[in-house]
C-alpha cells in the first residue's frame, strides 16, 4: 500500500472547493496527466477517504424557515444516536447533524415555524430526548478546507497508523485499512469467528 502523498492532499482540497472541477484542470495545478489524476482519485474513494461528491447547496435561496442550531439531550432510555441522527436526516429542514462527546446532538435545521419542541416531537421516536436548547441563526457560512491535515488512516485491528507497511482488504464489502499483515490476519479471523457465531 503506498503512503498518500501531498499531491493527493493537494488533489483533495481542489476537490473539496469544486467536486466538478475537471481533471484535466487539477492536472494543470498539481502537475500531473488527467489519468494520474483519475487514478489517484478512484484510490482515494478505494481507500474510503473520499466518500461521495456533493453539492453546497444554499437551502434559503430554496425553502423558507427559520435557521436554528439546536442541541439535544439524547434520553439514555430512548432510542440510539444512530438512530436519532437517521430520523433527524431523513427531515427535509435538517442539514447538518453532529454528535458532541457527551453524545448530545448538535442540528443545524430550517425549520418551518417556531414550534421547535412540535417538529422534534413530530420528527422523533417518543422518548428520544429528555431536553433541547435552541439558538436563533443569524447566517450560516461553510467554508471546508483540509489546511493542516494529515494522512493518518488507522489500523482497523490495533488503531496504529498505517504507514507503507500497511494492507487493506475488503469484507463483506467494506474496505478495511491494517498496519501489518498479521493485523489483518488477526482481524479477518476474529470477523469470521463472529460470524459464524452469529449464524
Amino acid at each position: 500500500m503506498r503512503d498518500l502523498d501531498e499531491t493527493d492532499l493537494e488533489i483533495l482540497q481542489l476537490l473539496v472547493s469544486d467536486a466538478r472541477r475537471p481533471y484535466s484542470d487539477i492536472a494543470d495545478v498539481v502537475g500531473l496527466s488527467a489519468p494520474a489524476v483519475s487514478d489517484r482519485v478512484a484510490r482515494l474513494q478505494e481507500m474510503g477517504v473520499i466518500n461521495r461528491f456533493t453539492l453546497d447547496v444554499d437551502r434559503s435561496q430554496l425553502w423558507g424557515g427559520i435557521p436554528v442550531l439546536i442541541t439535544l439531550d439524547v434520553s439514555s432510555t430512548g432510542s440510539s444516536v444512530g438512530s436519532i441522527k437517521e430520523q433527524l436526516l431523513d427531515d427535509g429542514a435538517v442539514e447538518h447533524v453532529f454528535t458532541t462527546a457527551e453524545a448530545d446532538l448538535v442540528i443545524y435545521a430550517r425549520v418551518q415555524d417556531n414550534d421547535i419542541a412540535g417538529w422534534l416531537t413530530d420528527t422523533l421516536d417518543e422518548g428520544a430526548f429528555d431536553d433541547f436548547e435552541v439558538k436563533l441563526l443569524a447566517g450560516v457560512d461553510w467554508s471546508p478546507n483540509l489546511g493542516g491535515t494529515e494522512f493518518a488512516l488507522t489500523c482497523a485491528q490495533c488503531g496504529n497508523t498505517v504507514d507503507s507497511e500497511g494492507t487493506s482488504t475488503r469484507i463483506d464489502g467494506e474496505l478495511y485499512q491494517f498496519c501489518c499483515p498479521s493485523c489483518e490476519s488477526r482481524f479477518t479471523e476474529k470477523y469470521n469467528r463472529l460470524q459464524q457465531e452469529a449464524e
